[in-house]
C-alpha cells in the first residue's frame, strides 16, 4: 500500500520515538530487576501443559493484558516497543494505515487468552503502534487455551517456575475437583513439594488414627478441612497478609507451619496454630503485639471459644523456683484440670550460661515432676533475656498467663519501674497474678467500671460462672463510674442467665478489700492499667493497690 510522503515520514520519526523509549525501558529494566521481556507463548504452554482450545469470537480486548507473543516474544519489550530497527518499514506502515484518514483501517489481531492474559499470534506491529498512540483497547479475534492457574497482567518470566510447578500440583493432587474455586498459590518456588509433603504425613497419621488405609483424596479432603483451611482462617482474622505484602494464604500456611514446628523443638510445647500466627507477626512486626494488646481485641478473637470450646488451653506460667513461684504453678494446675489445657512452664535466666546451670535444669525437672504428678500435660523452657519482654511474647502462645506477687508494683513513681507492672501493662493475653495460695477460684468478684477493659473481665467472669458455676459479685462505684455501668453489667449477665449479686461502693478503693474479705471471695476480676502513667501517679492505681493488697489471686484483662 502506497502513503502519501508526509504520513510516512511522520510515521517513521514515530518508530524512532518509540525505539529511544524501548531503550530507556531497558535500562530501567536493568537498575530494578523487573523483567521488560515478553513471554513466549511456547514456553507457556509447555510448562503449564496447555492444550484444550476454543474459539471466542471478535472482540475488544485490553491492549495492558497483552503480556506476550507466539513468535516475535524477542522482537518487543513488555509495552510492545520495538527493541530494533529491522522492522522499522513495517512499523512505519502499519502507523501510516491509522494515521491516513481515507486509509481502510486495521483487521482484528489474532490472540491466544490463557487465563486474564493475551498472546499475539498476529497483529504483533499492530499491538505496538496501538500502545504507543495510548489506545486502551484493540479488537481482537480470540482463541481461548484453558489453565487452572490463574494468568494475570503483571506475571514475570520467572513467574512461569512457580506457575508451572502450581500446574503440575494440581494435575498430580486433582484438588480442584475437591475443591473448586481453590486458591493456593505461592510465591516462592520449591513450595508444592512441601505441601505434598504435609499431604503425606498427614495419610500417614489418619492411617494410625483410623487404623486402615487411607486412600489420597480421602488424605486431601481431610487435609485440607482440618488443617489447611483452619490455619488460613486465623490467617485472615488477625489481618497477617497485610503485615507482608505480596505474600499469600499458602505462603503464610506453609511459614506458620515450619516456624511452629521450630517453636515447638525449641520450647517443647504443643502450640495452637491461631496462637503461633500472632506470635510470629508479632516477631518480624512489632506493631502486630501493640495491636493485639489493644482493648478489647483478645476478646474479639475468642468469642467463639468462648461459646463452643474452652477459653483457655493453653496456659503459661512464669517459675523461677522460689515458693511464691510455685504457687503461680499450683494455681495454674488447677485451672488446667477445669479447662483440660496444657502448661507452657517458662523460666528466665539472666545469661546464657545459666540455661543449661544445675539451678535452672532443677527448676525445669521439679516442674515437669509436678505437672505430671497432675496428671497434666506440662513442659518448662528455660530462655535468657529481660523478664518482661520474654513473658509478653510467651504469652502470645497461650490463652492465660499466670504470674505470682512476690514483687508487687510499690507506691509512688517506682510502680512505672516495676517488672510486674510492665507485664500488665504490655501484655495482650489476661494475667493472673497469684499472692499466696492457691485457690479454688468459686467465688468471684468483678471490679466492674463499664470501660472496655473491665468488659473484658465481664466476658471472662460469665464464662467462669457458665463452665465452673463459680459464684459472682459484681462491684460498681458510685463515683467516677459511667452511670450505666452496672446497667450494662446486669443486661450482659441476664442475657446469659447468669445470677449474681451488685454492689455499689461509695468510698475509697480499700473498701474493695473489705468485701473481698466480708465475702469470702478467692478471685477479682478486674480491668488493666486504664489511663496514662501520669494519673496512676497523680490519682492512684486500684490495679497496684489490689496487687499490694488484695489475699486472693486477680485475673487482670485488657
Amino acid at each position: 500500500m502506497n502513503f502519501p510522503e508526509p504520513i510516512y515520514k511522520n510515521a517513521l520519526s514515530d518508530f524512532h520515538d518509540a525505539r529511544r523509549k524501548a531503550s530507556m525501558q531497558e535500562v530501567l529494566a536493568r537498575l530494578t530487576g523487573k523483567s521488560n521481556e515478553l513471554l513466549s507463548f511456547d514456553e507457556v504452554a509447555s510448562k503449564l501443559k496447555l492444550n484444550a482450545r476454543s474459539e471466542r469470537g471478535v472482540y475488544e480486548i485490553p491492549l495492558k493484558a497483552i503480556v506476550g507473543s507466539v513468535g516475535r516474544y524477542t522482537d518487543f519489550t513488555r509495552t510492545f516497543l520495538p527493541r530494533g530497527t529491522t522492522n522499522q518499514e513495517r512499523w512505519a506502515r502499519v502507523k501510516a494505515v491509522i494515521d491516513n484518514p481515507s486509509g481502510p483501517g486495521w483487521p482484528p489481531i489474532e490472540v491466544y487468552k490463557v487465563g486474564e492474559v493475551y498472546f499475539v499470534l498476529d497483529g504483533n506491529h499492530r499491538v505496538s503502534v496501538a500502545r504507543q498512540e495510548g489506545f486502551e483497547h484493540i479488537e481482537a479475534h480470540v482463541i481461548e487455551i484453558k489453565t487452572s492457574v490463574s494468568l494475570t497482567p503483571d506475571i514475570q518470566p520467572d513467574d512461569l517456575i512457580i506457575k508451572a510447578e502450581y500446574a503440575g500440583f494440581l494435575e498430580e493432587t486433582n484438588i480442584l475437583a475437591l475443591r473448586p474455586g481453590i486458591d493456593l498459590s505461592v510465591t516462592v518456588p520449591g513450595q508444592y513439594n512441601k505441601l505434598r509433603e504435609h499431604i503425606a504425613v498427614h495419610q500417614y497419621y489418619m492411617g494410625i488414627d483410623f487404623q486402615r488405609e487411607i486412600p489420597y483424596p480421602e488424605a486431601l479432603s481431610h487435609w485440607y478441612h482440618n488443617v489447611y483451611a483452619p490455619m488460613v482462617e486465623s490467617i485472615r482474622e488477625r489481618g497477617l497478609l497485610r503485615w507482608f505484602p505480596g505474600r499469600t494464604e499458602t505462603d503464610m500456611y506453609l511459614w506458620v507451619s515450619e516456624h511452629r514446628a521450630a517453636l515447638e523443638a525449641e520450647l517443647g510445647w504443643n502450640i495452637r496454630p491461631d496462637n503461633v500466627i500472632t506470635a510470629l507477626a508479632a516477631r518480624e512486626h512489632p506493631q502486630v503485639e501493640s495491636e493485639a494488646a489493644e482493648p478489647g481485641h483478645w476478646r474479639a478473637t475468642r468469642i467463639l471459644d468462648r461459646y463452643t470450646d474452652r477459653l483457655f488451653r493453653e496456659i503459661l506460667v512464669s517459675v523461677n523456683g522460689s515458693p511464691e513461684s510455685w504457687q503461680a504453678l499450683e494455681q495454674a494446675i488447677i485451672i488446667a484440670h477445669r479447662e483440660k489445657a496444657e502448661l507452657h512452664g517458662l523460666h528466665i535466666v539472666a545469661s546464657r550460661g545459666e540455661i543449661e546451670s544445675p539451678q535452672a535444669l532443677k527448676v525445669q525437672e521439679t516442674f515437669n515432676q509436678r505437672c505430671q504428678a497432675a496428671g497434666l500435660s506440662g513442659k518448662l523452657a528455660i530462655e535468657q533475656g529481660d523478664i518482661a519482654s520474654q513473658v509478653c511474647a510467651r504469652a502470645l502462645l497461650a490463652d492465660l498467663a499466670v504470674l505470682n506477687v512476690a514483687h508487687p508494683p510499690p507506691e509512688g513513681l517506682a510502680s512505672l519501674a516495676s517488672g510486674l507492672r510492665t507485664i500488665i501493662w504490655k501484655s495482650a493475653r489476661p494475667i493472673l497474678t497469684v499472692p499466696d495460695t492457691a485457690s479454688p477460684m468459686d467465688n468471684a468478684l468483678v471490679a466492674f467500671d463499664g470501660s472496655v477493659r473491665a468488659r473484658e473481665a465481664l466476658f471472662v467472669a460469665a464464662y467462669l460462672a457458665e463452665q465452673w458455676k463459680t459464684k459472682l459479685t459484681v462491684a460498681t462505684a458510685a463515683s467516677d463510674t459511667p452511670a450505666n455501668a452496672q446497667d450494662y453489667a446486669r443486661e450482659y449477665l441476664t442475657l446469659h442467665e447468669i445470677p449474681a449479686d451488685f454492689l455499689t461502693i461509695d468510698g475509697p478503693a480499700d473498701t474493695l478489700l473489705d468485701i473481698i474479705q466480708q465475702r469470702e471471695i478467692n478471685l477479682v476480676l478486674m480491668g488493666s492499667y486504664g489511663g496514662s502513667a501520669w494519673q496512676e501517679l497523680i490519682i492512684g492505681s486500684v490495679v497496684n493497690l489490689m496487687l499490694r493488697k488484695a489475699t486472693c489471686p486477680l485475673l487482670i484483662c485488657r
